[in-house]
């Protein structure tokens, strides 16, 4: 058998190397779409209008349209945290159902817009994290905490991560909504730091 000569060795092995390295991103892109349920949700969601089909508390929605093995899709509104109202084993937070009427007044039953968050679109739990217009074309979760319905949530940026800020700190400075009565031990821990006060 005749021996090849170097530069065509060489050549041979050049040509398998970049076709395996070619087989490995390929391959690193289809895992990361398959670990990643979001992959196709800026897509399928962002800048899109959908039916509220029930609120289940302040912060959190579902729309009337599939999402992976459910029938509807359900959002957890990106920034901002409302007292719980469904927390296992714990009794409804202070507050907990002003704010789940309010976003009951504001979306139940209507057409909303949703707007996601560059990549991360999704929380642990697999919810979709957005922020949501109304049909009138306010974002509910400014409006939530412009009436203090809810507390801005510190623990992760995003584009409104100041503004939120802001808005918060005028509806506590004007005592609206829970911040007319709330006690530190009615506060989300993350809030009590972020807020400086002791547990």
């Amino acid at each position: 058998m005749a021996k090849l000569k170097p530069s065509a060795n060489r050549l041979s092995r050049t040509v398998a190397l970049a076709v395996l390295l070619g087989l490995l991103v390929v391959l690193a892109l289809i895992g990361r779409d398959r670990q990643s349920p979001q992959s196709g949700d800026f897509h399928r969601y962002n800048n899109k209008q959908f039916q509220v089909y029930r609120v289940i508390d302040g912060d959190t929605i579902d729309l009337n349209t599939p999402d992976a093995n459910q029938s509807y899709t359900r959002v957890r509104l990106w920034g901002v945290d409302t007292p719980e109202t469904k927390a296992p084993g714990k009794p409804v937070a202070y507050f907990g159902r002003e704010a789940t009427t309010f976003t009951e007044r504001m979306v139940a039953s209507r057409t909303v817009s949703i707007e996601l968050e560059g990549e991360k679109t999704r929380g642990k739990f697999g919810r979709l994290l957005a922020f949501v217009y109304t049909d009138a074309g306010k974002m509910l979760n400014e409006e939530l905490l412009r009436s203090g319905h809810a507390y801005a949530d510190g623990r992760w940026r995003h584009r409104f991560y100041f503004r939120f800020g802001q808005i918060e700190n005028q509806a506590r400075k004007n005592k609206r909504g829970l911040w007319l009565n709330v006690k530190a031990q009615d506060m989300p821990r993350h809030v009590r730091k972020r807020l400086g006060i002791s547990e």
